[in-house]
């Protein structure tokens, strides 16, 4: 394979681990170097790479993200890529994963959102020892889901759906996009693509995506559940789910997942994101239109970004 990419099919990592005369999971830790290539931290230029196998036999990659400029908060951790590499694919669970340095606490914390976490194999590739230990050994005494969730409730990755429907236009609305229209008279909008990202297209075509990624997300400590849709200067269209942690602050925001997505699909430098709608509650407790206005305005100051907001439908009699 010339270039690693973000996902390996199940066929073409078999065939990997076939040539190399290793099982899947020993083929983990042989791709960690080249995974740490697409990493992009250039504010520690330190290149993180996770590379993880899930049951359907497919290969995920997750690398660290960096931004200039913004609170170091809002990078994105190899792990939490991973994770949301898996959830962006419909896998529904990791089985082990190699990484290139040992998971900070934040991402330790963050792979309990999963069921089975402590059962879950991990290979450090700068520990001369190399061998896959389950992920318990690195958080004994672990806080997580369990402790605040009911046993039947979805854990990260298990399919759900929030219920949730896009308000009708409102007064609020109408305030909302006439107090932030002067943020958008810089933008020219012949680069937009056409039928894409302009005027009632963009509102019609991205509001439905960021819904469904609302719809998808894990949100159920403060049952404030949101998404967002990004378009590039090509056309194609990314969507991320927000994603919360029981420990509350090594939780994902639905832009940084979107990024993800962008990242993992072939995105080049974000300049080239020029439409984004963030979908979110009415009235929810945690509110990302602001922190995600601010990374916007960062990494792609010409893109046109709206916020649509949303309510939980009454469930079926």
């Amino acid at each position: 394979m010339d270039r690693l990419g973000f996902v390996i099919e199940a066929s073409e990592a078999q065939s990997m681990a076939e040539a190399s005369g290793l099982s899947l999971t020993q083929l983990l830790p042989s791709l960690v170097n080249s995974a740490q290539t697409l990493a992009r931290p250039p504010i520690s230029n330190f290149h993180v790479a996770a590379v993880g196998l899930a049951p359907s036999g497919r290969i995920f990659v997750g690398v660290n993200l960096e931004f200039p400029g913004l609170p170091l908060h809002h990078s994105i951790h190899a792990e939490q890529f991973l994770l949301t590499n898996l959830f962006l694919n419909d896998e529904t669970h990791l089985h082990s994963f190699a990484v290139s340095a040992a998971p900070c606490g934040h991402c330790r914390q963050f792979l309990q959102e999963l069921r089975g976490a402590p059962d879950i194999q991990l290979l450090i590739t700068s520990d001369p020892n190399r061998e896959f230990t389950a992920l318990s050994h690195f958080l004994p005494h672990r806080f997580g889901p369990h402790n605040l969730l009911s046993q039947d409730s979805p854990f990260l990755l298990e399919q759900h759906h929030n219920r949730l429907t896009l308000l009708t236009t409102t007064h609020q609305q109408y305030e909302y996009e006439h107090e932030h229209e002067h943020e958008h008279e810089h933008a020219d909008s012949s680069s937009l693509p056409n039928g894409v990202c302009n005027g009632h297209a963009l509102d019609e075509k991205l509001k439905f995506v960021a819904l469904e990624a609302a719809n998808k997300s894990h949100a159920p400590y403060s049952d404030s559940p949101s998404g967002v849709a990004l378009v590039d200067c090509g056309g194609n269209v990314y969507k991320g789910s927000y994603i919360e942690s029981a420990a509350f602050n090594p939780s994902l925001g639905p832009l940084q997942a979107a990024l993800v997505a962008y990242v993992a699909g072939g995105g080049g430098d974000y300049d080239r994101i020029v439409g984004a709608v963030l979908v979110e509650k009415d009235e929810a407790t945690v509110k990302q239109e602001q922190t995600a206005r601010l990374l916007l305005h960062l990494i792609s100051p010409n893109c046109q970004f709206k916020t649509f907001l949303c309510c939980c439908s009454q469930p079926s009699p």
